[in-house]
């Protein structure tokens, strides 16, 4: 029987991925080797790129996405950003090793109009420690220009 710690997938649900770096289970989901998680398919986010410390998301806007002020709703910022500085940090670990979000950080900075195209997030790792890990991370619209930025600490399960 395998055991998990909080924050930790259960490694047989993995199909044939049980024994993988964390690098190498982010990029095997990049390259459609592996299946994205149940909220990068909900969402439409896709892993464009994925190396060590770093990872790179992109999400097409639409309407699903809109408050009531007609813009996009601030949780999909923070999903993305989530998710980019999350994976991140995942990319720096060895394998049977999780982790889980501590705390997560939001700046925003520019409204998100419904017809901005695609978005790209790109997550950067700052630190990887014994037991907790920093990264940051950058939402930008399709002519570069900013939108937001975040950091996030996370606890690392070894």
């Amino acid at each position: 029987m395998t055991t998990t710690r909080p924050g930790q997938s259960d490694p047989s649900t993995l199909s044939g991925l049980a024994g993988r770096s964390g690098l190498e289970l982010i990029r095997a989901i990049a390259t459609g080797e592996a299946s994205p998680p149940n909220i990068a398919r909900l969402l439409g986010m896709e892993m464009v790129e994925a190396d060590e410390g770093r990872v790179v998301f992109t999400l097409d806007t639409k309407p699903d996405f809109s408050n009531p002020l007609g813009t996009v709703h601030g949780g999909i910022h923070a999903t993305l950003l989530d998710s980019a500085m999350g994976c991140a940090v995942h990319t720096t670990l060895p394998a049977g090793v999780g982790y889980t979000t501590l705390e997560l950080k939001v700046n925003y900075v520019k409204a998100i109009t419904l017809d901005a195209g695609t978005l790209t997030c790109v997550g950067e790792v700052i630190h990887v420690g014994g037991r907790v890990a920093t990264a940051e991370g950058r939402l930008t619209d399709s002519a570069g220009r900013l939108l937001a930025h975040g950091t996030t600490t996370c606890m690392i399960f070894r």
